[in-house]
């Protein structure tokens, strides 16, 4: 389990969902080794996608920008140590609500 290991940046999600993507995480790190970035990512957009429906994207990593648009409630940035994790689900400008997160990574010092 990640508890205290896991330091939420920027989320917007209910603190149900929030918990879903912090235990998928926790799963993913102990089927995949932390250098293995897109099977982590894979296994959390694949899980999502089945339980809350398709259009999750997953990004897993130690150093990323982004600038993405996302529906409302569907956003979450948090890292496990080293590791950042961005999932949200996307959105058109015009279907669903949405704020854009813009989120870059040039130092240690400015992560979670």
């Amino acid at each position: 389990m990640l508890e205290g290991k896991a330091v939420v940046g920027e989320t917007d999600m209910l603190q149900a969902m929030q918990q879903e993507a912090l235990n998928l995480v926790s799963k993913a790190l102990d089927s995949f080794d932390i250098t293995e970035p897109t099977d982590i990512a894979r296994f959390i957009k694949t899980e999502f996608d089945r339980t809350y429906g398709g259009g999750w994207q997953c990004i897993v990593g130690t150093d990323f920008g982004s600038f993405v648009t996302h529906c409302s409630g569907c956003f979450i940035y948090f890292c496990v140590g080293s590791l950042a994790i961005l999932l949200f689900r996307g959105s058109k400008l015009n279907t669903f609500f949405f704020r854009v997160f813009v989120l870059s990574f040039f130092s240690q010092e400015s992560r979670c």
